[in-house]
């Protein structure tokens, strides 16, 4: 702070810097909250519906919708109509490049095996978890309520 400053101006100042830094703190709790909500995947099967979300990314498919379940090793080309990748991470919305319709993406890990889920004829999700024994086990529920 400066020293020259006195009276009214040194409280002005004092009142000032308190205001940017609780906009500063506010700001970092708002973007560790966004970076938690979107890290992980929220899954569960219910009602005979597969519910997925992952911070503003959502999906809620009947299981009796779906046309196809498998498991892939890599995601096709795709081109990002929103979402995000960070490190091993790849969520959102994208556009597949070959058939020009929507992916919704919720992979935790690019690395390794992903669920690909085909419902409606042509739209697609695929999904995963950090844990590759939790992505097989949720690949075999899926399996077994969609029979």
């Amino acid at each position: 702070m400066d020293s020259h400053l006195h009276g009214n101006d040194r409280i002005y100042a004092m009142k000032k810097s308190w205001f940017w830094n609780i906009v500063i703190i506010v700001t970092v709790i708002a973007c560790v909250l966004a970076f938690v909500l979107h890290y992980k995947n929220w899954s569960k099967i219910e009602d005979g519906q597969f519910k997925i979300t992952s911070g503003i990314y959502r999906q809620t498919i009947p299981l009796s919708e779906l046309d196809s379940i498998s498991l892939v090793s890599k995601l096709p080309e795709m081109e990002r109509k929103n979402g995000f990748s960070w490190l091993a991470k790849e969520k959102g919305v994208f556009k597949d490049s070959l058939t020009d319709s929507k992916v919704y993406v919720f992979v935790d890990d690019l690395r390794q095996q992903k669920i690909r889920l085909v419902h409606h004829d042509s739209l697609k999700l695929y999904i995963n978890f950090t844990d590759s024994l939790k992505t097989q086990e949720f690949y075999q529920k899926i399996i077994s309520f969609s029979k």
